[in-house]
């Protein structure tokens, strides 16, 4: 809890992954990828109650013997590729109206620590919403994009005395999807974690990693387990 607010951890799943097949339940480092998330979760105080959302049995199967509550079915509407994730987290809250904080983890963030989770719901306690961020990769000064007549146009345009020099540039940050949390009833008015009022927490690279592809899981499964001799 946080003060007397409830807080519910949400686990999106669905099945039918193109990328890797079974993707939320395929092995990193001996276990399946979502159980790295769900026993994050558990290892959070502040969390009252997990649950799974999902429309695959056999990752309900799996998520259920780790740990995760499965109070229901996502509806097949909501588990396609157009589905939109706040659409899942809406479904989840109409199924469970009695939580006053929601925190969507998703299980393709396995290096996201029970600590890091922790960190946010502790700045919940001052802000309606937060989430993780990890350092941009590509400055928005250095990126462009390419008009019909085939020259660069930059995304962002610095101030005249702006340095380009990399040691010179301002801080960027980019969402890495580990962790959104946010009050449901601001939720609800908002559509979105990301409005006025949404406090950012910080994440370094390595453990931003979000798996999409074979060689995402590749990594994974080597930080994880340099992770685990230290």
């Amino acid at each position: 809890m946080i003060g007397t607010r409830k807080v519910l951890a949400l686990i999106p799943a669905r099945g039918g992954s193109k990328g890797i097949p079974g993707k939320n339940i395929v092995d990193l480092a001996g276990k399946p990828l979502i159980s790295w998330t769900i026993e994050a979760a558990k290892a959070c105080p502040r969390i009252d109650t997990i649950v799974l959302s999902s429309d695959d049995p056999t990752i309900a199967e799996v998520a259920a013997r780790f740990g995760c509550t499965v109070p229901f079915t996502r509806p097949q509407e909501l588990a396609t590729d157009e589905s939109s994730s706040m659409d899942v987290v809406y479904h989840a809250l109409e199924q469970l109206p009695d939580f006053d904080v929601v925190v969507l983890l998703q299980p393709t963030s396995p290096l996201r620590t029970a600590a890091d989770i922790e960190a946010c719901l502790n700045l919940m306690q001052s802000a309606p919403a937060v989430v993780s961020v990890r350092p941009s990769e590509d400055h928005p000064y250095l990126t462009f994009e390419i008009n019909d007549e085939g020259t660069l146009a930059p995304y962002a345009k610095p101030s005249a005395d702006q340095s380009l020099r990399r040691q010179d540039l301002p801080g960027a940050w980019c969402l890495n999807g580990a962790i959104y949390a946010a009050d449901t009833k601001w939720l609800r008015e908002q559509r979105s974690f990301i409005s006025p009022g949404t406090v950012a927490y910080q994440m370094p690279s390595e453990r931003s990693i979000d798996i999409d592809t074979p060689a995402d899981l590749r990594l994974a499964g080597q930080l994880l387990q340099l992770l685990h001799k230290n």
